[in-house]
């Protein structure tokens, strides 16, 4: 008997033992899921402390966004965008960087682009690793001076609302944080890490587009910080923007006296609008739309002038060059030989082109979320546009990932922009993750 009791205290000793393990592995991959599914603790321990100070980070990003909120920084307010640079500056400086202001460089003038543009902030890291990694936001809104008294921060429940916290005051806030985090975990295996912080995104980046493209040719990843939409989707492709312009001159004269006498500038334009629509080739993403046009003074006047505009889209660079040179060709061929037919085409932003390095980094991303026990979705089918993450790419063949911010809504709505506070950690976590496992050579 004292020897059954024996094996039967045994069993009951190793069924708790076995309980205990399996709880405790339980709860490793619950609190910490990189530590149940990395292969060695070199590995899992820097990520469970990312995961922690990116928690411990939330309540002081909540704070950034709401000092950069109250700060009105339309495309166009200088004085405004003026403010908003020097904080981030500071911050920067504060984190360890070398941060300074930039004029822009070279200015590509398009027909909204006004006078004088705001300063761009640059600040530069400076590691001990080999690879090149850049962050880039913008700080500019499409709001008006004055809105923001009727509409300051705030939080209500898991959202917090602001003029411009979406799009993409949150995208800065996510970069000041997540080296905040790097600096505590004393993490500098990069050789550089780059920050640019844009102040007229907005109006298609006449100022910033060329810096884009020449620090975006020195990186081996770039990731852009526009929020992440509803599941925290990464993007690696979007389409591109231009603008056609038609303007005719012709010749005024009475319109029933003496039309003859006139030159028709109206019917140019007709013809013009008319031969120039059939350039779209939606099965290649090339679309070509007149959208808006303008014509005469008076009823019984032949029109001396007239003008259209038009909206363009491409998933690729040569598909825009192609058009402009058909454009070019097309107006040519006048109804009215005596009218004067001028054609502008603008670029206002290239398309975003994925590539094999892009999707490598995308995938690494979807298995860090996997770790946290969430979805993402990675895009690599371009849609929508306008993205400075485009003009990065523009003569790169760096990774570059769009969409690493918050998941927020509303953004160009009048009281209506808000982000989920809930994707803060997880949006730290990943943007710490992806900066430290690339710049270590972990992601190929």
């Amino acid at each position: 008997m004292p020897h059954a009791v024996s094996h039967s205290n045994q069993r009951r000793q190793k069924l708790k033992q076995t309980t205990f393990s399996l709880k405790k592995n339980l709860l490793a991959a619950l609190l910490f899921p990189t530590l149940a599914l990395s292969a060695g603790l070199a590995h899992a321990a820097p990520a469970a402390q990312a995961y922690d100070l990116a928690q411990k980070e939330k309540p002081a990003m909540m704070d950034t966004m709401r000092d950069l909120v109250n700060i009105e920084s339309g495309s166009g307010d200088l004085e405004g965008l003026a403010r908003i640079a020097a904080l981030i500056r500071d911050r920067l400086t504060q984190l360890g960087g070398k941060a300074e202001l930039l004029d822009a460089p070279e200015i590509y003038r398009m027909g909204d682009t006004p006078e004088k543009i705001g300063q761009i902030v640059h600040a530069v890291f400076k590691g001990t690793g080999k690879r090149k990694i850049m962050l880039i936001a913008h700080m500019d809104t499409v709001y008006l001076r004055g809105m923001l008294k009727d509409q300051q921060f705030r939080v209500d429940g898991d959202k917090a609302y602001g003029l411009g916290i979406a799009d993409d005051k949150q995208g800065v806030a996510t970069i000041l944080h997540t080296i905040a985090i790097l600096q505590k975990i004393g993490f500098k295996d990069y050789d550089t890490l780059t920050v640019l912080i844009n102040g007229d995104e907005e109006i298609s980046s006449p100022g910033g587009r060329s810096l884009h493209t020449k620090l975006g040719a020195e990186q081996d990843a770039v990731f852009s910080y526009e929020g992440g939409g509803a599941q925290g989707q990464l993007r690696l492709a979007t389409s591109g923007i231009a603008a056609a312009y038609l303007k005719v001159e012709g010749k005024s004269s009475h319109a029933g006296a003496a039309p003859e006498k006139g030159v028709n500038a109206l019917y140019e334009l007709s013809h013009q609008v008319l031969q120039l629509s059939f350039l779209s080739q939606p099965e290649r993403g090339l679309k070509l739309n007149w959208t808006v046009a303008q014509a005469g003074t008076n009823r019984n006047v032949i029109p001396a002038s007239a003008s259209a505009q038009a909206d363009a889209r491409a998933l690729k660079v040569s598909d825009f060059q192609q058009l402009q040179e058909q454009l070019q060709e097309r107006v040519k061929k006048q109804l009215i030989p005596d009218a004067k037919v001028h054609l502008t085409f603008e670029m206002r932003r290239p398309p975003l082109e994925t590539n094999a390095a892009s999707r490598a980094v995308s995938a690494y991303g979807q298995k860090i979320y996997q770790e946290l026990g969430l979805p993402m979705t990675v895009v690599d089918v371009a849609s929508g546009g306008g993205t400075d993450a485009a003009f990065a790419a523009l003569k790169s063949k760096a990774a570059v990932v769009e969409g690493m911010g918050l998941s927020g809504y509303g953004a160009h709505s009048n009281d209506a922009e808000y982000v989920l506070l809930n994707t803060i950690v997880p949006r730290l976590y990943l943007s710490t993750r992806l900066i430290m496992d690339f710049a270590q050579g972990k992601v190929q």
